[in-house]
């Protein structure tokens, strides 16, 4: 799938103040998330962190989430993943493993292989959902 420019900077945009509301007290790490679906709408998530460290969600699968709850089975057609600007070496982010699973799981339901913009301070790494997670194991298996 491709967007044109102002789709992702649009995109980008909803990733980035998704971002600026993250519940982030321990690491200071910022995520933000924005899925873009085939009917133009997006759904954001931002990183929630948790002092039982184990139970923090990260902004992609928070997205997912709300997406499912609001009924959305498939259509997955973009999704931008912002970090902080002032923390690391500014290269793009990308989606951990659990979120690349969980991302795969949307995807699959509406059979797309979603384009993952990741985004660094000065740079933006487009590749596909199954570049990133290939051989991704999903709900065909269970069938």
């Amino acid at each position: 799938m491709s967007l044109d420019e102002n789709a992702k900077s649009n995109l980008i945009a909803a990733a980035r103040a998704a971002a600026s509301h993250a519940y982030a007290p321990y690491s200071d790490y910022r995520v933000g998330s924005a899925l873009l679906f085939d009917d133009g709408a997006v759904i954001t998530g931002t990183n929630v962190e948790n002092a039982s460290y184990g139970l923090a969600l990260c902004a992609e699968t928070l997205a997912t989430a709300r997406a499912l709850g609001e009924g959305r089975r498939g259509g997955l057609v973009a999704v931008a993943v912002t970090g902080p600007q002032d923390k690391g070496d500014g290269s793009p982010i990308t989606p951990c493993g659990r979120c690349r699973q969980v991302l795969n799981e949307l995807a699959q339901l509406g059979g797309t292989d979603p384009l993952i913009l990741c985004v660094g301070t000065n740079d933006v790494r487009e590749v596909s959902l199954s570049t990133l997670l290939p051989h991704a194991f999903g709900p065909a298996h269970l069938a």
